[in-house]
């Protein structure tokens, strides 16, 4: 098993042995504790580092298989890992030994959240990147189309109005408002295919005639993966965003989508 060091301080840091040669060895303090990783218990790099450890005042922890080792004699705490064979053929390369090094790692990571109390939102603070992170960082308000990007007409347009708008903002879907900005209903794509199909001439239309009074909505403080959850639950692909009852905005599937989040 390759050697390894974990601190455990404020913050916590991985310690590569041979770095900690060459002047690594002063992240640590003695408010911190030190895991330190050998199967056999006398790699090199870490019996050479044990001495510096100790003068610093850090707690040491090791973990190894042989109870009689250079690490298990000078750590605080000891973990003795049981005997096992390493998978490569020789036996020789670490094999068996660093997975037992993850399982171990994982274990500790776990119970550690525990008793600090980690939550999903510090999983999302420090992990930002990935798709998780992402699920519970990113909110509506940071994906939606808004201010000029959004499609908007008031309540007395004509159809020709509101159809000029959804071709300007490209959205699907256009917000149709009081003269305070309040949301009254919304026209999609999908509301005016249905009025052709019925051979309605609809230039003839006020919005009114055609919206949905009572759509669904989404605030903009709301996580970005709970408005596609709504999406997916009422088989829609865009939400109207609102900040009380004023057209904020508006959020596509696409738009959540597309950076990584799925439901």
């Amino acid at each position: 098993m390759a050697a390894t060091f974990a601190s455990l301080g404020t913050p916590s840091f991985y310690l590569h042995p041979a770095e900690a040669m060459h002047g690594d060895l002063g992240m640590v303090s003695e408010n911190d504790l030190v895991i330190a990783i050998s199967y056999s218990g006398e790699s090199d790099e870490i019996i050479r580092i044990l001495p510096n450890i100790k003068m610093i005042g850090a707690i040491l922890v090791g973990i190894t298989a042989n109870v009689e080792s250079t690490l298990a004699q000078a750590s605080d705490i000891v973990q003795i890992l049981p005997k096992f064979d390493e998978a490569c053929y020789l036996g020789l390369a670490p094999t068996s030994s660093t997975t037992v090094e993850l399982c171990y790692g994982d274990a500790l990571a776990v119970v550690a959240s525990g008793i600090y109390g980690f939550k999903d939102a510090d999983f999302g603070k420090f992990h930002p990147a990935g798709s998780l992170g992402k699920k519970l960082i990113l909110r509506v308000d940071d994906l939606m189309a808004k201010d000029e990007e959004n499609a908007l007409v008031e309540e007395n347009a004509s159809i020709k109005d509101a159809i000029i708008e959804l071709s300007k903002k490209g959205l699907g879907v256009v917000s149709i408002i009081d003269k305070d900005g309040n949301l009254q209903g919304i026209i999609t794509d999908g509301d005016l295919r249905r009025q052709l199909e019925k051979g309605i001439d609809i230039y003839s239309l006020h919005v009114q005639e055609v919206m949905t009074s009572n759509p669904i909505t989404v605030e903009g403080n709301k996580l970005a993966i709970e408005a596609l959850n709504i999406m997916k639950q009422k088989n829609i692909s865009c939400l109207p965003v609102l900040e009380g009852r004023k057209a904020r905005g508006a959020i596509r599937m696409h738009d959540i989508v597309g950076i990584g989040i799925v439901g």
